[in-house]
């Protein structure tokens, strides 16, 4: 019988803190689901596996499940997307990560850690340099999301279908995760948008879209979005 492969020092710490993990990360599950398939953490079936899962906590488990078994690179590359400014503020219980023991940050690849988050997962609010793609259009942040949510209003499910092109399944799941608060699931929708566009989120870009046909919101309550980049 084969011997099972020692797991690498990120796979530890990985699988040491997996009940914590999991207790954290259900909370929105697809959130992180969606930034670990922007970065290729796991194939295609995977991925379709665990969105499919109806069970925040399941799909939490199933996603470090797959990633621990991809061997230390990819579990690298996980520990430092949770450490990053956007997971941080989405998961705040996730400040532990930062707090681990020296030898834990060693073992997962710390050392890199802080070198590789100002090149790939800095939020767009921490570096001014990061507020742009390459034609120069400003990226949004959450602040704008959130300041777009608040202006629209019931017709939010036919902006989500019709100008951002969002399945109502998608739709039908952010009801059912907020359904108390009308500028939360908005705000959830928009954000979704944004991870699935990454380079292509722009700030002109949403506002065309918010712009146009049936479900153009007022220009006074978008138009923030046009605003030039000032220099910092």
């Amino acid at each position: 019988m084969a011997e099972e492969e020692p797991l690498g020092g990120a796979q530890q710490v990985l699988r040491r803190l997996k009940p914590k993990l999991i207790d954290t990360l259900s909370a929105d599950p697809a959130f992180v689901l969606q930034h670990a398939d922007s970065l290729s953490l796991l194939a295609r079936h995977e991925y379709k596996q665990v969105k499919a899962l109806t069970d925040p906590s399941k799909q939490a488990q199933d996603l470090l499940d797959h990633v621990i078994n991809k061997g230390p690179t990819a579990a690298e590359q996980l520990l430092q997307l949770l450490t990053g400014k956007e997971m941080q503020d989405t998961f705040p219980n996730l400040l532990f990560l930062k707090e681990l023991p020296v030898n834990d940050q060693r073992a997962a690849g710390g050392n890199e850690v802080s070198r590789k988050r100002g090149q790939t997962f800095e939020s767009e609010e921490n570096l001014p340099a990061k507020q742009t793609c390459k034609d120069g259009s400003k990226m949004v942040v959450e602040k704008d999301l959130m300041r777009v949510a608040r202006n629209i209003g019931r017709s939010w499910r036919a902006i989500g279908t019709g100008a951002l092109d969002i399945p109502s399944v998608k739709l039908d799941q952010i009801l059912e995760d907020y359904p108390h608060s009308h500028v939360d699931r908005v705000f959830a929708m928009l954000r979704y948008w944004s991870t699935l566009k990454r380079q292509e989120a722009t700030a002109a870009n949403l506002h065309s879209l918010l712009s146009q046909d049936d479900w153009a919101l007022p220009p006074d309550s978008i138009d923030f979005l046009l605003d030039p980049i000032l220099d910092p």
